[in-house]
């Protein structure tokens, strides 16, 4: 099913709680440089005004200012970023066995913290998927709130898997008997899981397609639910409004992903012609993270992963990166997502780099954190570009992204809803 056609219900509720949380007093935002990103073109001396609320009510020359706008002179503004995979309540420091060390509690913790990490690096908006304990529903509810300060989020709770797949915990010996929370096994065992997930307050649901380059056991190219389970599992999430984000690395895992009607496959490493011509077809998002493959091989050995794992990332990173390239020029739909939590958290735009260096030029880099990732999460309409009727979501940063993407990677400036979270000098 086409993405925009899944309309979330979920989705709209959380946007209403932000405004009502996230309110600040009606102003105004001077930028001598505003990137649109639907056209590509850079604007001078715009005004953008926003109302009580932190929605925008008018762009445009700012021929009269009002008194009270801010001002970040020499910088150019552009619409808060989006990052479509994240995972804010672990850590780069949690992985292979020393992740079992960390309780639900202690993940919540570190979600309040790296929620502030993450917005204040630029990105106003997330989808979280994948956490233990429904952390991060927790953790979108206190941002809602206004307790935490953080980036509007999408959360999935726990991943749904088979048993002993991707999203089954394998470190601990057969004695422990146990699976992780979001394992079933069957169609409608599996419709029984989204149904859980989704009362315990899910936006959306994540699926482990194959097998992961992180998880002890598996292999990544290895399909692990079947055509047949996606299938039950898409078709229960969409009747209960909440979209489908795939964990696929593998080929047949990835085509029938998106056969299954998922909205979005994460990862897509091993993708070939016949998937991105399914891709293009059916809608369905592509989500490749591109520049932790970096951060695996230099640093994850000391950050706890298993030896097993880099020999995985070894054989499947310039692959990924590799069909990430034959995506963009095969048209197939692409948003940006980085998988945070396996490199730290607040360097997130480092991937943009990474995403012109394998094909695109900045601005359809840009777009896949702005545009594109907003279509993905069912929020076009509220961020993704400064326009009336959106909210009041504005970065600035120093130089011209459009010609170096890496100033992204030093925001200055950042506004959720109206209300400025960050204005370092």
């Amino acid at each position: 099913m086409s993405i925009s056609r899944m309309t979330s219900g979920i989705s709209t509720f959380i946007l209403a709680a932000c405004v009502m949380t996230g309110s600040a007093a009606a102003g105004a935002l001077k930028c001598d440089r505003l990137i649109d990103v639907r056209s590509g073109k850079i604007l001078t001396n715009q005004v953008i005004q926003f109302d009580t609320a932190g929605v925008i009510t008018s762009v445009g020359p700012s021929t009269t200012v009002p008194p009270d706008a801010i001002s970040i002179p020499g910088k150019a503004c552009l619409p808060g970023l989006i990052d479509a995979h994240v995972h804010l309540t672990g850590d780069a420091t949690d992985h292979g066995f020393q992740a079992l060390g960390v309780s639900v509690p202690a993940e919540t913790i570190k979600g309040v913290k790296n929620a502030r990490i993450t917005l204040e690096a630029g990105f106003t908006s997330a989808r979280n998927v994948g956490a233990t304990g429904f952390s991060d529903v927790a953790l979108r509810d206190g941002i809602n709130a206004g307790d935490v300060e953080g980036p509007r989020l999408l959360v999935s709770g726990p991943m749904v898997s088979i048993t002993g797949g991707h999203g089954d915990n394998n470190l601990l010996p057969y004695e422990y008997h146990r699976s992780d929370e979001g394992v079933a096994d069957g169609p409608w065992a599996l419709r029984t899981k989204v149904r859980e997930i989704v009362k315990y307050g899910a936006d959306l649901i994540k699926i482990s397609a194959s097998g992961g380059v992180l998880s002890k056991g598996d292999a990544p190219g290895a399909e692990q639910l079947s055509l047949e389970e996606m299938q039950a599992i898409v078709t229960e999430a969409h009747k209960l409004g909440r979209k489908v984000a795939a964990h696929a690395h593998g080929t047949l895992a990835i085509k029938d992903a998106i056969l299954a009607g998922v909205d979005s496959v994460e990862h897509a490493s091993l993708i070939d012609a016949e998937g991105i011509k399914l891709a293009k077809a059916h809608g369905t998002y592509l989500v490749f993270d591109i520049y932790n493959d970096d951060y695996i091989l230099s640093e994850g050995l000391k950050s706890g992963m298993l030896p097993e794992s880099i020999e995985k990332e070894k054989k499947i990173g310039r692959l990924q990166r590799e069909n990430f390239k034959k995506a963009f020029e095969g048209g197939a739909p692409m948003a940006f997502g980085t998988d945070a939590a396996v490199y730290p958290h607040g360097d997130n735009a480092k991937q943009f780099a990474k995403m012109v260096e394998w094909g695109m030029k900045p601005i359809d880099a840009l777009r896949a954190a702005t545009l594109n990732a907003a279509d993905l999460m069912g929020w076009k309409d509220k961020v993704g570009e400064i326009a009336p009727g959106h909210f009041a979501d504005v970065i600035a940063v120093d130089g011209n992204p459009l010609e170096n993407v890496r100033v992204l990677e030093k925001v200055g400036f950042v506004m959720k809803g109206g209300a400025v979270v960050k204005n370092a000098p």
